[in-house]
């Protein structure tokens, strides 16, 4: 007799006895137990190999649809032989099920042969024990809901037992009718094509593009296409049933299994309803559909999942196009959505990057050019500055300046504004053109009718939430009780754990959270946001004070090299130091904001999702922009003048812009910020913690001593999924975008290589993405999505905003509006001139307050008396000394009247180009007015055929005819194929 071995075990059934379970598998193929409950065929791995990948039950037929874990605790002595068990769905083991959950005792004990089995109950604490009849309660449930489980608890896999379920033919039928599931008909109907020039067009663009197309037959173009219908057991006529196995593909099994499981109520579970309560309570670990196979290495059968592979996730073909229909298929709508909308985002990007590129060769091809960077090089330039820091800091010549003023022209010059209108119309067309890319996909992916089925989903409530209610109507129920009730509390703490239960679920019918319940977690959000936000706002203070001490430091230096280059330093220090806070501060923030979130309690997933979205927003772009706002718009603004300075503390002077404008720094800031967080945050942090997690896992199953190809080789499907990493949304996947989409739009005037850093970014990030979901994470559950979500709403929000920031970067924060109104009112021959000197007053040295003054004042070799500094006041020798000039309100005159043109201008231009492009592309509505018109007719031709055969039946006089039997009978004779297969549960 060959010895079996853990793959060919077979299966253990409930009250199975010692000497038939230890009979060789062959000879129990077709043996049925006095009718009780049937033993299904098993099948050795020669036999069937799906089954020894997992992805089958024992009788390598029922597939599995979904995988439950749970925590088992074993006893020193290994098994040689794996134990599974297979729950039948017969009378008998129901009606016995029943009984023992009416008289609230645990099921009966494992047979005597089994003594091991039998010490490990002994040897279970109270904890396991509880937790082991909630899990038997609520899979004795989701059996009577007609799901066939099968248990696996000796495996590769110390301490984790698997549940593998699977959902039969009329289970998926029933579900997919609840559910409303638009699945395929027979009918199929031609797809209008372009015809003419655009067809030409098309037809030449295709052939330009076939090599940027991925090479999987969903992207392929199709003539015709199936008119689709919510699924009906009473309609089953109408859909192509010829093979059962492939109907509902293996993204819609585990869907529907999903909604089973977190619909299904288990009492036990401390009030809980459904498997999301089972699961925040440790009651099962885990809970995830499986992936479809193995993505690589040799003989891999072909799958979906290693054709993503190839095609999708791999570096290698980081040039083509993303196959948005297989990914689909295969995650969901929500997911494909956001790869799809990633895609076109980083299309979208070509174009911006391209006039980026333009813009900032144009400023390096006139930077020769520009007559004010001329006159600060200029060698013969003999203007002395006044000293940027006090005692430490020296006078010095306008010249050393000469570098910041050619490197600020790069980004500060005419082409800047133009950058900046053409960047606010790219936004709004990008929005717009992925409405008309989102309905196409709503079409392509009958998801057009899904605004029904969506607004009733929204009204689920959450575990947490049911919870919380069940609760507060306990606490209600015990308040009214008389004090004799209490007393006589019965002693049988289980039994009165289930009353608890039962009268909790009748009495959260009439309950619900208000506005006070929540009050306590209201006000612990604005208190934490509001603490969060000051937090920010501190660690930039802190900065800035760095920034002013260890500029004075630097200039105390005796190193002329360190003195040189003490501004170059200060700001990139500065930089790297704001980024390593704002890493860690959005891990902190992240937390912090689902933390806030959980205390709120939303009452469904949507809303829970949505309030999560918008804190975390509000954190994390505050986090960003906090440190880029205040160059943009504060730094150099309140500090003062020569003898009159503003002081933090009363010995930190505020710092100054140099001469170029702040523009230079704010340059610098976004771009190590922008960089910084996509090397850092965005790729290495995704390829590292993935793996680093996985690497604990594993560690901490004790399974070291394992070979990986040993390991790979041994582990069923749903072992191997299990130490894959959990899907935790896609929250982080948006919110990175969303960032990085307000440093491409809001300060584009002082970086126009933003979009180009951008592009590269997004063509690793949406390989890096495609990798994780792939190979890195539990296969997630597919969810349907009509949109994006709150996620447009943010983007639209940000688009708007950017408009406003260009507007005042471009007036205040660059040299743009001084020049204009220098070259057109003050400029004695209309060229810039003079400008330099323009812009800049005296100060006489003698009104230096005491002790402000340079310890060195012989430094330049010459006594100073008279020094500039960039502003528009009075000269010294006026009647009005120190006092703003003229030309300071003609600049701000002129800077305001630039912003409020600048935001009318590009608005209506971005409104305009809303007008301009429909929302739904014309071709997809007359294809949706089409398929209604066909469902019309299906329906219509199908009553016509139920007449013609009603009258086929019916005799001709009608003296003789039957009104009733007849037709009862035609009518039960086109649909007895789908009511015998609607009506098995």
């Amino acid at each position: 007799m060959a010895e079996e071995t853990p793959e060919s075990s077979g299966t253990s059934l409930l009250h199975n006895s010692a000497a038939t379970a230890s009979k060789p598998r062959h000879f129990l193929k077709d043996v049925v137990f006095h009718g009780k409950f049937q033993l299904l065929n098993s099948l050795t791995p020669e036999e069937n190999t799906q089954c020894q990948h997992g992805l089958y039950f024992q009788d390598g037929e029922k597939r599995v649809d979904y995988i439950l874990t749970y925590h088992i605790k074993k006893p020193s002595s290994s098994r040689s032989n794996r134990q599974s068990s297979l729950f039948t769905d017969n009378a008998f083991t129901r009606s016995f099920r029943r009984g023992t959950a009416r008289l609230g005792r645990p099921p009966p004990p494992q047979p005597r042969g089994d003594p091991e089995v039998a010490s490990q109950d002994h040897s279970m604490d109270y904890h396991e024990d509880d937790k082991r009849f909630r899990r038997e309660e609520f899979e004795g449930n989701l059996r009577d809901m007609g799901l066939e489980l099968e248990k696996d608890e000796d495996t590769k896999t110390p301490g984790v037992g698997f549940v593998k379920i699977h959902a039969p033919w009329h289970v998926l039928c029933r579900e997919a009718e609840f559910m409303k599931l638009k699945m395929p008909t027979k009918k199929v109907y031609e797809v209008k094509q372009c015809s003419g020039v655009g067809a030409k067009i098309n037809t030449l663009v295709n052939k330009a593009t076939e090599p940027l197309h991925p090479n999987v037959e969903e992207n392929r173009a199709q003539n015709v296409k199936h008119l689709s219908y919510a699924f009906s057991r009473e309609k089953q006529h109408l859909f192509d049933l010829s093979d059962r196995d492939s109907f509902f593909d293996s993204k819609t099994r585990a869907s529907i299994v999903f909604e089973v499981l977190k619909r299904t109520k288990c009492t036990k579970a401390k009030y809980s309803m459904g498997i999301t309560s089972l699961l925040g309570s440790g009651v099962y670990t885990a809970a995830y559909p499986l992936h479809d196979g193995d993505v690589d290495g040799e003989n891999v059968e072909p799958n979906d999942r290693k054709l993503l592979y190839e095609e999708w996730a791999s570096y290698s073909v980081f040039y083509k196009y993303q196959p948005i229909g297989l990914v689909r298929k295969y995650f969901g709508e929500k997911i494909g959505l956001y790869f799809a909308w990633l895609g076109l985002y980083t299309q979208m990007l070509i174009p911006a990057s391209l006039v980026g590129v333009i813009v900032f060769l144009y400023g390096c091809a006139t930077v020769d050019n520009n007559i004010p960077s001329m006159e600060i090089c200029h060698p013969r330039n003999n203007i002395t500055m006044c000293p940027l820091c006090d005692r430490a800091c020296n006078y010095w010549k306008l010249k050393e300046a000469c570098g910041t003023a050619r490197a600020s022209h790069l980004f500060d010059n005419p082409a800047t504004v133009f950058f900046s209108i053409f960047m606010a119309l790219w936004a709004a067309m990008f929005m717009e053109h992925w409405k008309r890319r989102q309905m196409r996909l709503n079409y392509e992916w009958d998801l057009t009718g899904f605004e029904e089925e969506e607004e009733e989903l929204k009204d689920h409530p959450r575990a947490e939430y049911e919870l919380c209610v069940m609760q507060k109507s306990l606490k209600k129920e015990h308040k009214t009780q008389k004090p004799t009730e209490i007393a006589e509390e019965p002693t049988n703490k289980w039994k009165q754990t289930v009353q608890s239960a039962m009268a909790g679920l009748k009495l959260t019918e009439k309950e619900k959270l208000t506005c006070r319940d929540r009050l306590p977690a209201y006000m612990t959000n604005i208190v934490m946001m509001l603490l969060m936000i000051g937090v920010t706002f501190a660690i930039v203070f802190g900065v800035i004070l760095y920034r002013i001490s260890i500029t004075a430091a630097l200039h105390m230096s005796n190193n002329p090299t360190t003195r040189s280059n003490v501004r170059l330093m200060v700001k990139t220090t500065a930089a790297i130091i704001n980024l390593v806070v704002i890493l860690i501060l959005d891990e902190v923030y992240g937390a912090v904001a689902r933390w806030l979130t959980v205390l709120e309690v939303p009452k469904t997933d949507k809303s829970f999702e949505e309030r999560l979205i918008f804190k975390t927003f509000i954190l994390k772009f505050v986090n960003a922009f906090t440190p880029i706002i205040y160059i943009a718009f504060f730094r150099g603004r309140l500090v003062g003048r020569p003898g009159s300075y503003l002081y933090v503390f009363e010995s930190y002077r505020l710092e100054e812009c140099a001469h170029g404008g702040c523009l230079m720094e704010l340059c610098i800031q976004l771009s190590i910020t922008m960089l910084g967080k996509q090397l850092i945050q965005n790729n290495l942090f995704e390829i590292g913690i993935p793996k680093l997690k996985k690497l604990i896992r594993y560690i901490k199953s004790k399974r070291r001593s394992f070979q990986e190809e040993e390991r790979e080789k041994k582990l069923q499907r749903y072992e191997t999924d299990h130490f894959l990493e959990p899907f935790a949304g896609l929250t982080p996947e948006y919110m990175e975008m969303i960032i990085q989409f307000g440093f491409v739009t809001l300060f584009v005037a002082s970086f126009p290589l933003a979009p180009l850093f951008a592009l590269l970014n997004n063509i690793i990030e949406i390989r890096l993405d495609a990798k994780k979901f792939v190979a890195e994470l539990r296969r997630p559950v597919a969810a349907r999505a009509k949109d994006i979500g709150i996620w447009y709403n943010l983007l639209r929000g940000v688009a708007k905003v950017a408009v406003i920031i260009n507007a005042f970067v471009i007036s205040f924060t660059s040299d743009f509006i001084p020049r204009l109104v220098y070259q057109y009112m003050y400029s004695p021959d209309g060229s810039m001139h003079g400008f330099v000197n323009h812009t800049m007053s005296y100060f006489n040295v003698s009104d230096f307050q005491d002790g402000k003054e340079p310890m060195d004042p012989q430094h330049l070799g010459y006594q100073v008396e008279m020094c500039r500094y960039k502003d528009y006041r009075e000269p010294p020798w006026s009647n009005t000394p120190y006092v703003v000039s003229k030309e300071f309100w003609a600049v701000l005159a002129a800077r305001l009247a630039f912003v409020i043109v600048f935001q009318n201008v590009v608005m209506l231009m971005s409104d305009i180009v809303d007008w301009l492009i429909p929302d739904i592309p014309k071709d997809i509505s007359l294809q949706i007015h089409k398929e209604k018109i066909l469902m019309v007719e299906l329906f219509m031709k199908e009553e016509q055929g139920k007449m013609q055969f009603i009258d086929s039946m019916t005799p001709c006089h009608g003296k003789e005819r039957n009104n009733h039997a007849p037709i009862a009978r035609s009518r039960s004779i086109p649909h007895t194929h789908s009511h015998t297969h609607a009506n098995n549960f």
